[in-house]
């Protein structure tokens, strides 16, 4: 249960991060944000405020942004549609009530002729079923629509659609996801060195003990130093660790240290453990961490780069070195890998959060259709052309970028199951 739990948190909280990234950089370039989903499948409750409604969705796994314009906007009212219409004091539509369920006095009957909820707004039709009168309303520019399950959005004019903002502002609402998943990336490392603590004493200072640990038998404590491992004097990390490692289950004496400057001799016996096709020893301890706050600060940023260059590199060698299923992993793999680290603590939870969300980052950025990286491909074919792809062309793209990321996606699920479910 803690597993699933984890997995939930994880996972829906970089993608949430992903999509305010659109949603702030579309609401801020003036394109209508529909609606902001937290959750997907049936809706729990909804909020509408400045024209976009707000929901928490049945399934707690991630959510989604719907801009106004896009291709799955579609808010078409066919001829011969019964709706309800609430005017305002000028005569004007506000509200558009499709839901099939409306049984409010204050609203107009209209069976559906014709209507433009785009560029001329407006809708004809007959009142009360009367066939002889052809009414036609204006619709305001602000008004609603109740969709068939009974969700309340704003149209969408063409002025306030993601195809009408400039070239810039589209550009900068696609990159605005994968660009929050790495920024959040690197915060959220930052904040995990200060929680862990900074960058690793090369030293020979003693930091965290393991409890019950061979070392932790002979009262070592953190900021004590060992200065000696039988024979051999100890100048840094590398060296006692070495030494530790070549003695497992062997009597081992220790020159310690400790902190208040005396110098005492301690025995101890290394455990063996498996490394690999070797045995070493080890005694449980690690090394001193420097805490001041630029080195951990640095520590942090390090280590958000320094997994950009990991996946990076993967990626290199995935075009270069041939391609290899295993090396990709889906929502199964995410959750066998939360499992590992929810049992390490809290601290690898969030160690894990910002690997994933730089990766996440980084693998949107591809230009694969249907990915943020194929349509900021598309934006930077239109500022080299000057002019748009055609809407045709952009949908058969998407359309097979879709196909092919779904495609991937089963494949990618199966052979996750089969690694760590079945074999």
């Amino acid at each position: 249960m803690i597993a699933i739990i984890t997995f939930i948190i994880v996972f829906g909280l970089i993608v949430i991060v992903h999509e305010f990234g659109h949603y702030y950089w579309a609401k801020k370039s003036g394109i209508l944000v529909r609606q902001f989903s937290i959750g997907m499948g049936p809706k729990l409750v909804s909020y509408t405020k400045n024209h976009t409604l707000y929901t928490i969705r049945l399934l707690p796994l991630g959510g989604y942004v719907m801009l106004a314009g896009a291709e799955d906007d579609d808010e078409e009212l066919k001829p011969g549609t019964i709706v309800g219409l609430q005017l305002n004091e000028q005569e004007q539509v506000i509200q558009i009530d499709n839901s099939q369920k409306a049984n409010n006095s204050v609203l107009i009957p209209l069976q559906v002729a014709r209507s433009d909820l785009q560029k001329d707004l407006f809708i004809e039709g007959y009142v009360n079923g009367d066939e002889q009168i052809l009414r036609r309303y204006a619709v305001d520019h602000d008004a609603t629509i109740i969709d068939e399950t009974g969700t309340e959005m704003q149209i969408a004019p063409v002025d306030v659609q993601f195809n009408s903002a400039s070239l810039l502002n589209r550009f900068l609402t696609n990159l605005a996801g994968p660009f929050n998943n790495l920024v959040f990336g690197i915060i959220v490392y930052i904040i995990s060195a200060f929680l862990i603590g900074g960058p690793l004493s090369s030293g020979n200072k003693l930091g965290e003990i393991q409890p019950h640990s061979p070392a932790a038998q002979v009262h070592l404590q953190a900021g004590d130093q060992i200065m000696q491992v039988n024979q051999q004097k100890i100048k840094n990390w590398d060296q006692l660790a070495q030494a530790i490692a070549k003695n497992p289950n062997k009597s081992t004496k220790l020159v310690v240290k400790k902190q208040n400057r005396q110098v005492q001799q301690v025995t101890l016996r290394p455990r063996a453990v498996k490394s690999g096709k070797e045995t070493i020893g080890q005694i449980g301890i690690m090394p001193a961490r420097d805490h001041h706050f630029w080195p951990t600060l640095k520590s942090g940023v390090d280590s958000a780069f320094g997994s950009m260059g990991i996946i990076f590199n993967a990626l290199k060698q995935m075009v270069s070195g041939g391609f290899n299923i295993n090396q990709l992993g889906g929502p199964v793999a995410i959750y066998s890998e939360t499992s590992q680290v929810a049992a390490m603590g809290y601290k690898q939870v969030i160690v894990f959060i910002a690997w994933l969300s730089i990766n996440l980052g980084i693998m949107n950025l591809l230009p694969i259709p249907a990915l943020d990286g194929g349509k900021l491909l598309l934006n930077i074919i239109e500022a080299i052309r000057r002019k748009p792809v055609s809407q045709k062309t952009e949908i058969v793209i998407t359309m097979i970028g879709m196909a092919f990321l779904v495609g991937l996606m089963i494949a990618v699920t199966w052979n996750d199951i089969m690694r760590f479910f079945i074999n």
